[in-house]
């Protein structure tokens, strides 16, 4: 075995993905359309090829924090419970009124903190200002504080979201305790702020405020994302895919990178895909994202920054392990 290939096969049986396995799209419906069959098994076997190990499976809504965690139970993986600042209007609509929504939230977080499928994040919760056309800021300002209350109940790290709001995304999380070390001070455990696109100087902020930054495809789009990307310690890092979305493709900054990936893991951590209309099971469909493909985001950072991929993945699998306590997975 080649030294590059003996790397990745330790790296590979220590990856760990941040990923949304609740949406439709993976069981066959396209913009609410059926295309093809249900390939969720498939999609999770090419996911084991690729050397993921487990998942946290990401809650955006009462409804589909209740998806996650069967869905994490029923495969053996792990999930979070919380209300996307795009969905934060629920709190409102709800039946019973926005503290009826906060106690569906804080009862599921309750009922589901040990064994098979626990809950290890309370999120994804923050400030989207690119799309308030679904909530308006106030109402995402106001449900983004009340959600910062069940990580100080439960003592759980943030699945954070910050889209196009830094500004005020930082000056809640001050407000509200989580100024330095992650907000531990007052009951809470730190977080990361997950698919992140934002400059250096703001990924120096959260990293100064206790919190890691997540990076995915999206994070890796233009020359200025490579240069924050650079600009994160490997202490702080963590990788994702966010599938199905963010995806990597041909027209981004990180495909030039990409081409000193070896064939062997381009193959695992790119499969060649298939439309939706000529979907064959076992395959990839193009335009989603899956799992797999985190290989390829770890590849690309450790690229820009100049590490080995063995030194990269083993550290931010090590982060990642520490800040969810995934102890079980060490052994």
């Amino acid at each position: 075995m080649s030294a590059v290939a003996k790397a990745t096969a330790q790296a590979a049986a220590s990856h760990r993905f941040i990923v949304n396995l609740t949406d439709a799209v993976f069981r066959g419906y396209h913009h609410g359309r059926k295309k093809h069959d249900d390939d969720f098994e498939a999609m999770l076997e090419r996911s084991r090829a690729a050397g993921v190990k487990s998942m946290i499976i990401t809650g955006g809504s009462l409804h589909e924090s209740r998806e996650a965690l069967e869905l994490a139970k029923q495969h053996g993986l792990y999930a979070t419970v919380g209300c996307h600042p795009t969905r934060s209007g629920q709190f409102e609509g709800f039946s019973g009124g926005p503290d009826a929504y906060l106690e569906e939230l804080n009862k599921l977080i309750e009922e589901n903190l040990k064994g098979k499928g626990r809950v290890v994040a309370v999120g994804e919760c923050g400030l989207d200002y690119d799309r308030t056309h679904f909530a308006t800021p106030e109402v995402q300002q106001k449900y983004f504080r009340v959600q910062l209350s069940l990580a100080k109940r439960w003592r759980l790290p943030l699945f954070l979201h910050s889209r196009a709001a830094h500004t005020d995304f930082v000056k809640i999380l001050r407000e509200e305790g989580f100024g330095e070390d992650g907000g531990r001070s007052v009951g809470a455990n730190g977080g990361v702020v997950h698919s992140f696109t934002g400059s250096i100087e703001e990924a120096a902020e959260l990293i100064q405020m206790g919190f890691h930054v997540g990076l995915n495809g999206c994070s890796l789009k233009t020359a200025a994302n490579l240069d924050t990307a650079i600009s994160i310690p490997v202490e702080k890092l963590m990788l994702e895919t966010d599938a199905p979305w963010c995806s990597m493709t041909s027209t981004q900054a990180s495909k030039k990178h990409l081409s000193s990936l070896p064939a062997s893991l381009d193959a695992l951590y790119f499969p060649q895909a298939t439309k939706p209309e000529a979907f064959v099971y076992g395959k990839p469909v193009k335009g989603r994202n899956e799992p797999c493909v985190i290989g390829g985001v770890g590849w690309v950072v450790s690229q820009v920054q100049g590490v080995s991929f063995e030194t990269l993945t083993e550290q931010v699998w090590k982060n990642t392990v520490d800040l969810f306590k995934l102890d079980e997975l060490q052994q």
